[in-house]
């Protein structure tokens, strides 16, 4: 790998690394300032909000100003939201507000920034010498990363929380590691956050301001919904997001409280965490030589397989088994259905995709949670899993049968435009 590359990853690592700390400690902060659970619920709602409104939105910014920039000042508005918090308390003491307005202040930075890394992967391939399957490669690596920061990330969270609490130092331990992301930013070329010429001559139609925002807006999405391989991405990764969402905060702690091993509810999130170590791991290393399509085959299959057997709700071994399965199949297609939208993305709209992709994901679990949580409460746990499993394997096998689908080893790098159909 490249410098730049090197570079890249170690930021994103870092970046990552202190969103998972700041998972931990954020709503243990809330509860121990507020002593109000229903305080932790409403900050997590609104923040959430805020930040799929951001992530629409941030992708007419990524798609205008270089993506390092932004990467850069993502990372700074990050830690800065960490950092000010211990601040605050000490001057005016903090409450719901001040959680709420420091919280919003942390999404605007992070969904810019997450956007922002996934355009420039074209950019770094490209200053990488472009070599065949380089895009893969670095996807899967990324996802390898990324399976392992989301083990230790909460984490080192809990160990930073047992060591020393939920005190200033923490926090400031937290925001370091964003800071640090930014500062390494800075190492990374120019030239892996630059917009394409072409993507910036498409783009001058002499309209400004309000107008000129809507009308990007309106160009993203609107090669969004017309790009049946970029819509069908889209909606498989949100209804897979949304539904093992509901799952970890739902189903799961009912269903391991149920059984009387409530500790157990984590290992299941640990599972998925760790079979997409593994399965984007295996992607990663055998590029070349197992094919796109092969991959979402597996995908697929396993995690109708995966689904089936955790929504039945049996032995608790089976459902972790269940979820490590779930992880490993589910990794490797997620990669395959990120290059596949990567490589069909024209550079010019591809910050206003990826932003409103994140938007969704981000806003996808709000829409199955509820209804999830009422069948589970009306009918009970496993008429609840088995209607999951239901859902799940219907929806892997009409993806398996999708047109759009069969052309992912063929679609091609579109940065200079044009639209398949």
């Amino acid at each position: 790998m490249s410098r730049n590359t090197l570079v890249y990853l170690g930021s994103y690592g870092l970046s990552l690394l202190g969103n998972g700390i700041a998972s931990v400690l954020f709503p243990l902060l809330v509860l121990a300032k507020t002593g109000d659970i229903l305080a932790a619920g409403i900050l997590a709602s609104v923040t959430a909000a805020v930040a799929a409104v951001v992530g629409v939105l941030a992708g007419v910014v990524v798609d205008r100003v270089n993506r390092r920039t932004v990467s850069i000042i993502s990372d700074v508005l990050s830690a800065g939201s960490i950092a000010a918090l211990p601040i605050v308390d000490a001057v005016w003491g903090l409450d719901l507000m001040w959680f709420i307005v420091l919280g919003v202040i942390g999404a605007c930075g992070d969904i810019p920034g997450m956007t922002a890394r996934e355009t420039m992967l074209p950019r770094l391939v490209r200053l990488d010498g472009g070599k065949p399957s380089a895009l893969d490669r670095l996807v899967g690596v990324r996802e390898s990363l990324s399976a392992a920061l989301m083990l230790i990330g909460p984490g080192l969270g809990g160990l930073l929380v047992l060591l020393l609490g939920v005190s200033s130092m923490t926090l400031f331990i937290t925001a370091g590691t964003s800071l640090a992301a930014a500062v390494l930013s800075v190492a990374l070329s120019p030239r892996a956050g630059e917009i394409e010429p072409v993507a910036r001559m498409a783009e001058r139609d002499g309209s400004t301001g309000v107008l000129r925002v809507f009308a990007d807006l309106v160009a993203g999405w609107r090669f969004l919904l017309g790009h049946r391989l970029v819509l069908g991405a889209t909606i498989l990764t949100a209804a897979f997001v949304a539904v093992l969402a509901g799952l970890q905060a739902t189903i799961l702690p009912a269903y391991f409280t149920r059984e009387h091993l409530p500790e157990l509810s984590g290992f299941a999130v640990t599972g998925i965490a760790l079979g997409s170590l593994v399965g984007a791991s295996v992607y990663a290393a055998t590029i070349g030589r197992t094919s796109r399509r092969a991959w979402f085959v597996i995908g697929m299959v396993g995690s109708a397989v995966g689904f089936t057997a955790l929504g039945m709700l049996g032995a608790p071994w089976l459902v972790i088994a269940a979820a490590v399965l779930i992880g490993l199949t589910n990794a490797p297609m997620s990669a395959v259905l990120g290059v596949a939208t990567i490589n069909a993305t024209p550079d010019g709209v591809r910050g206003r995709v990826l932003g409103a992709q994140n938007a969704l994901m981000l806003a996808a679990p709000a829409l199955t949670a509820a209804p999830i949580a009422a069948v589970a409460a009306g009918f009970g746990l496993t008429v609840a899993g088995i209607g999951i499993a239901g859902a799940m394997t219907v929806t892997a096998l009409i993806a398996l049968f999708v047109p759009a689908f069969r052309s992912l080893d063929t679609i091609e790098a579109a940065d200079t435009g044009g639209q398949e159909e």
